[in-house]
């Protein structure tokens, strides 16, 4: 074989279609593909993992670059100039922790895919969907103080992070805006939100019509809907009207959960943020009326996983983080593991995440072919996964064949 660009040798290799780990072998990798698991070859990088565990780069299914600080007043007030820079850090952060792909649920983040492709800045692989989609006086619409009256409804506002439209035709419309600009998915608001001023959270957002009408368009792009959702009314009406996946289900109940395994739709969790808006966001200016509204999705978070489960919900893994919080991403491993197997999250994190990527195949998994998007792990997450939250637990991390983050030098 001739010589390829990485080898990580003496590992143990996990095998994320049975979720069992090989006896020691080695990977290869050459630019940023697998080229073979248990050959040997010599390599411009080569890392000793020692016994350590190998397996593919973290997928987040949830993250917002575009939110870079859980100071929204301050956050209304960056120039563009502040949001690149914070926006790449946060990138370069996270693929430093082993995040190597990630689904970015809400806000313009075309400049900073292209400094990552650039090389301007590390980051991970991005998949998005653009501005988020949300009625007047919904979850997506951030802007404070009055606003003009529009003179139709067809009239609609934006910002970096949002979109919002009002009735079916202009949903419509910004559902066509967001995928001819690039998005791979859409994103709607269908309740109220902890972040946002002026929702209450058990608020129900959007019409079945509405909701319709977004579907429709992402379905002709051969594409989906991502739902923000916490109360059951508002998960039963997105996943009865088509939408895919549901984010956060905080508030779900039987009957919800139930409505969407018979859609064959999805929920993917986001645990870390409620908890680090609990510890930090009195501190980094969260005003009091958010932070009361996070502390009732904050006690119903590992519940509803149970529920979920229980009802036979496909779950994804997601985080949601804002700005300073970011650092806690792998803090979501041990929070769904209070009420999850290793395996089950694993699962989530590696098969369902990748396929609500679009890379079934190619990521969340370690073999020829596949994006050589890897991590070196001193902990066996099968028997400890809370531990792969630990700030020492990975030794080396690899996204596109190129080492971004080790301990071994």
């Amino acid at each position: 074989m001739a010589t390829v660009s990485l080898a990580i040798i003496n590992g143990h290799v996990l095998d994320t279609g049975t979720m069992t780990f090989s006896d020691e072998t080695s990977v290869l990798a050459h630019g940023d593909g697998i080229v073979s698991v248990g050959a040997t070859a010599s390599a411009n990088t080569v890392i000793d993992a020692r016994g350590g565990f190998i397996m593919p780069g973290f997928i987040d299914a949830h993250v917002h670059f575009r939110l870079g600080t859980l100071n929204f007043r301050a956050l209304a007030d960056w120039s563009e100039v502040e949001f690149g820079l914070v926006m790449g850090r946060l990138a370069r952060e996270t693929v430093q922790r082993g995040f190597t792909t990630v689904r970015d649920l809400g806000g313009d983040v075309e400049g900073l895919m292209k400094a990552i492709a650039s090389g301007m800045t590390d980051g991970p692989r991005i998949f998005r969907a653009g501005r988020m989609l949300s009625q007047t006086g919904g979850h997506g619409d951030v802007e404070s103080a009055a606003r003009p009256v529009p003179a139709c409804g067809c009239q609609m506002r934006h910002t970096a992070f949002g979109i919002i439209a009002d009735g079916a035709d202009a949903v419509r419309k910004a559902a066509r805006h967001n995928l001819r600009d690039g998005s791979d998915f859409l994103k709607i608001h269908v309740s109220g939100g902890v972040a946002s001023p002026s929702d209450p959270l058990e608020s129900i957002q959007y019409t079945p019509e509405e909701i319709a009408a977004v579907v429709v368009e992402a379905r002709h792009r051969q594409t989906y809907v991502a739902a923000h959702s916490y109360s059951p009314e508002s998960i039963m009406m997105a996943v009865e009207n088509g939408v895919r996946t549901v984010e956060h289900g905080n508030l779900i109940d039987d009957a919800s959960a139930a409505a969407i395994r018979a859609a064959g739709a999805i929920l993917v969790p986001t645990l870390a943020t409620y908890e680090a808006m609990d510890v930090f966001g009195e501190r980094l200016g969260l005003p009091r009326a958010n932070r009361d509204k996070n502390r009732k999705v904050l006690e119903a978070g590992v519940g509803s996983i149970e529920i979920a489960r229980r009802n036979g919900v496909t779950l994804g893994f997601g985080t949601d983080l804002i700005g300073e919080t970011q650092s806690r991403q792998r803090r979501e491993f041990a929070l769904r593991a209070q009420v999850e197997t290793a395996a089950e999250i694993l699962h989530a994190l590696y098969v369902v995440n990748a396929d609500l990527c679009g890379g079934t195949g190619r990521l969340g998994v370690v073999a020829p072919g596949a994006a050589s998007d890897l991590v070196v792990s001193r902990i066996n997450p099968l028997d400890n996964i809370a531990g792969l939250a630990d700030d020492d637990a990975l030794s080396a991390v690899i996204k596109g064949g190129r080492l971004v983050a080790s301990a071994y030098v």
